[in-house]
């Protein structure tokens, strides 16, 4: 029997579309090398983490012991909860490291927005100034998020600009702008990616797919400078933080 020309070809889950998991090796390979550059930089971060193996297995261990748990069960599941215990640690600990790396540099939010779980369209410099200001233009189930960085004077007049641009094509598509410090009605970069996920969800799939469309008819899109040093470099750190969450 001739095959259907229109049988979709079957294959590796990557090349259907769906990404392949790194493998266990690679995964422990990059965990390796997330530690070495948090530890240059948290040169307490080994401390921190013995110390939470043992609270966290010390804890469990007495609580199972107390309600009579038998003893070859016990340790195992101290030895669960502590390593558990040192990852969290780890985790955040990584987490700061790479907050500390970036903040205050051109592009440190434009680094954050692309690390960003979930189905984010990010568009970098839809606007620059030459005092390297940038306005990055965010598309989601929310709607258009405009994160402004820089002098917030003058970050300020280039978020009404863009926003007005915006909304020649959005219609009624909500429109939030958000501008980058440490001020009244700011957002700092360390909230910034919790701020963006937790916008209420005012579009479907299908509304962010159109309305992509139509905003890449604007144009005008620049490169914006990102952090210099070796954190910002392919993520490595924004990378760990989603791996420990996965953990």
């Amino acid at each position: 029997m001739a095959k259907d020309p229109k049988a979709t070809p079957k294959g590796p889950r990557s090349a259907r579309g769906k990404k392949a998991r790194p493998k266990r090796g690679e995964r422990w390979r990059q965990l390796l090398a997330a530690y070495r550059i948090t530890r240059q930089r948290d040169r307490r971060l080994p401390l921190w983490m013995v110390l939470a193996f043992f609270a966290g297995s010390g804890l469990v261990l007495l609580v199972l012991t107390l309600l009579g748990t038998e003893f070859y069960f016990a340790v195992p599941a101290a030895v669960v909860f502590g390593v558990l215990g040192m990852m969290s640690v780890f985790g955040r600990r990584a987490q700061k490291a790479a907050f500390r790396e970036v903040e205050g540099q051109p592009g440190a939010a434009a680094w954050v927005l692309q690390g960003m779980r979930g189905n984010w369209r990010v568009t970098q410099g839809v606007a620059l100034s030459a005092q390297l200001d940038a306005v990055h233009r965010v598309l989601g189930r929310p709607g258009v998020i405009l994160v402004g960085e820089g002098a917030p004077q003058r970050v300020r007049g280039m978020l009404a600009q863009e926003k007005k641009r915006v909304s020649r094509v959005a219609g009624d598509t909500p429109i939030y702008d958000i501008v980058l410090g440490d001020g009244e009605g700011e957002v700092s970069l360390r909230r910034l990616s919790n701020h963006v996920v937790k916008l209420p969800r005012n579009l479907s799939p299908a509304q962010v797919d159109a309305l992509e469309k139509r905003l890449q008819a604007l144009g005008g899109t620049k490169t914006p400078p990102l952090p210099k040093g070796p954190m910002p470099k392919g993520g490595r750190l924004a990378g760990l933080e989603r791996t420990m969450r996965r953990r």
